[in-house]
């Protein structure tokens, strides 16, 4: 099966471009940084999927700067929303699946406990906003979305990511008393979406985040002392404190029982904290 990934370049996008060449092989999958393939595009959407005829779609092309969508929410309805439109239009016209990935922050983070997919988003800034069109952009008879939480690994830029520089690097990291996260390891989300490209569940919504969940505070410690810093310079804070432009679900953690059910678990979320601390300290 020939495989495109979409926002190649990015951290999930790489991860993705990893797990599909060693599941089917390099000469099956097609790479497709933005540069080779602009999803705002419709037009070239459309030609580029038409010529490779995929067997699937893995769209990991996102605008994911939070407080940035605030002054720019037309670049990120063009990238979150209408670019995944175009690609499930062009999905279904070649018959592909698929894959399109969302985010916790669809939720205003007042239920308490992890959320599950059948409860009502309810989007606070504009980047969630555009999130949550995108999920509903992405229709077709063999569509899975699959949303994401605080996303790390690799070569990224994610929260975690920022923080682990940091503490190799003897810095002050500011973490959340109160928000309340269960962060995906981009790899485990690589993974995990082979498995569904193999075993074919229900198409349909799946949350696929690692299981359980804890304050950034708690976090940030696991991950200091999974690097094996000590006198981790820590210092806790709230979002009130941090005067963020967009706001955040303070409690946003994603219950992925309904993926498990389809057979496809995913770890704990130190177990995925300790995996990628040993591969930052390996590099």
């Amino acid at each position: 099966m020939r495989v495109v990934v979409t926002g190649a370049a990015g951290q999930l996008g790489r991860a993705l471009v990893g797990a599909a060449t060693a599941a089917y092989g390099g000469e099956a999958v097609v790479a497709l940084p933005r540069d080779a393939l602009d999803v705002t595009d419709d037009a070239a959407v459309r030609a580029t999927i038409g010529r490779l005829r995929p067997g699937a779609i893995l769209n990991a092309a996102a605008y994911t700067d939070v407080d940035g969508a605030e002054d720019n929410a037309e670049t990120a309805l063009a990238v979150n929303a209408f670019g995944v439109r175009a690609l499930a239009r062009a999905a279904v016209a070649v018959g592909a699946t698929l894959v399109h990935y969302s985010t916790d922050f669809v939720f205003d983070g007042t239920k308490g406990e992890p959320y599950v997919e059948t409860d009502d988003p309810n989007p606070l800034a504009v980047y969630a906003a555009s999130k949550l069109l995108g999920e509903w952009f992405a229709e077709g008879p063999n569509r899975y979305v699959l949303r994401v939480e605080s996303l790390f690994g690799g070569a990224g830029r994610g929260t975690i990511d920022r923080m682990a520089g940091a503490l190799l690097a003897g810095r002050e990291v500011r973490a959340f008393t109160d928000r309340v996260v269960s962060p995906s390891y981009a790899d485990d989300v690589a993974a995990a979406t082979i498995a569904l490209l193999g075993t074919r569940p229900a198409p349909g919504l799946y949350h696929c985040a690692s299981t359980g969940h804890g304050t950034w505070l708690e976090v940030a410690q696991e991950l200091a002392r999974q690097l094996d810093v000590t006198g981790a310079d820590i210092r806790p804070t709230t979002l009130e404190e941090m005067e963020l432009k967009a706001p955040r679900p303070k409690y946003s953690a994603l219950g992925s029982d309904k993926l498990a059910a389809a057979g496809v678990a995913m770890p704990d979320w130190r177990d995925a904290v300790a995996r990628y601390a040993r591969s930052r300290l390996a590099a």
